[in-house]
């Protein structure tokens, strides 16, 4: 009779998926590289919010120029994020400047083609009442059509900014920092740590999901009259 031998399963089968001990070991850089992210994020979606602003409002005032600023910005949007951070590091160095100019003009597509949709959108009723009760020109957009734009303004910024948080993680090939730094040193090891690839990615879609929910929240309560609007 013969017994047939039955081999053992290592022992070892390598480290696991994730390990809460390396996130403990390692909470205040975490801490760190979330709040560069969300500072560059800001500083971009601000500074983008601004010139789309003012782009928006040159349009309106002067139609012919809408089609020129459209194609320009979005010349820009299709350039390849790191060849754009590439052509300004010899201006400004690995700064966060370099980071943060690029990613501020990828917003301006978005947000400037939002702005003057939203503004198309106010009733021409509201606009000749408006102009009935002595609004001026610049009254009338500043006060009137801006405000009545707002939900559409703040849907493309929470698309804005969706997009930004997912290109703030490339700025990490530049060692700019942000929790793309993780995903970028966990691949780089020679063996590569799942738990800081983990990290990086899981924080920067709850960052992204956050900030999209707070954005939201900030239309309704901003501009209560466009839930009645779409409950028609």
């Amino acid at each position: 009779m013969h017994v047939t031998a039955v081999t053992p399963l290592a022992a070892d089968s390598g480290p696991p998926l994730f390990q809460w001990k390396w996130v403990d070991r390692n909470a205040d850089d975490i801490v760190q590289r979330l709040g560069e992210h969300i500072s560059l994020t800001a500083a971009a979606l601000g500074v983008g919010l601004v010139v789309s602003i003012a782009l928006a409002v040159f349009s309106l005032r002067y139609r012919w120029s809408y089609g020129f600023i459209l194609s320009a910005a979005g010349a820009l949007y299709v350039i390849p994020s790191l060849g754009a951070f590439a052509v300004l590091v010899p201006f400004f160095g690995l700064t966060f400047l370099t980071a943060m100019i690029p990613l501020a003009t990828y917003t301006l597509l978005i947000l400037v083609r939002n702005i003057v949709t939203g503004v198309d959108q106010v009733p021409n009723e509201v606009r000749e009442a408006a102009v009935g009760m002595g609004y001026t020109r610049g009254r009338l957009l500043w006060q009137i059509e801006l405000p009545l734009a707002l939900p559409v303004v703040i849907a493309g910024l929470r698309v804005a900014a969706v997009t930004t948080i997912g290109l703030v993680t490339v700025t990490s090939m530049l060692g700019l920092g942000g929790l793309g730094y993780f995903i970028r040193a966990g691949i780089q090891t020679a063996t590569p740590n799942s738990t800081e690839i983990i990290v990086g990615v899981v924080l920067s879609v709850a960052l992204a999901v956050v900030v999209d929910l707070v954005l939201w929240l900030s239309e309704r309560l901003l501009a209560p009259w466009s839930r009645k609007v779409r409950a028609r």
